[in-house]
C-alpha cells in the first residue's frame, strides 16, 4: 500500500462550494479530486506552474498561453 500524507488547505466559501460541485459532477471525494489536481500541478513544467499561480507580469498575461505553447512546440523535437 502506498504511503499517504495529509495536508490541510484553506478555501473561501465560494471555492468550497465550487469544489463540492466539481466533486459531485466527477463522482469523486474532495480528497481524491484535490490529490489529483496537486499531483497534476506538481508534474507540470515551471512555465505552466507560473502561469497557474499568476506569476507573470500583467503586461504579458494576455500572451502567456501562446508563448507557452510556442515554447513547448519548439522543445518537442529535442
Amino acid at each position: 500500500m502506498a504511503s499517504r500524507i495529509i495536508v490541510r488547505i484553506e478555501l473561501t466559501p465560494e471555492a468550497k462550494h465550487q469544489l463540492g460541485a466539481m466533486c459531485r459532477k466527477a463522482g469523486m471525494t474532495q480528497v481524491a479530486l484535490l490529490s489529483r489536481l496537486v499531483g497534476w500541478f506538481a508534474r507540470q513544467p515551471e512555465m505552466i506552474q507560473a502561469a497557474v499561480l499568476g506569476q507573470y507580469p500583467p503586461e504579458v498575461e494576455h500572451e502567456i498561453a501562446r508563448l507557452i505553447l510556442k515554447h513547448m512546440a519548439g522543445s518537442k523535437g529535442g
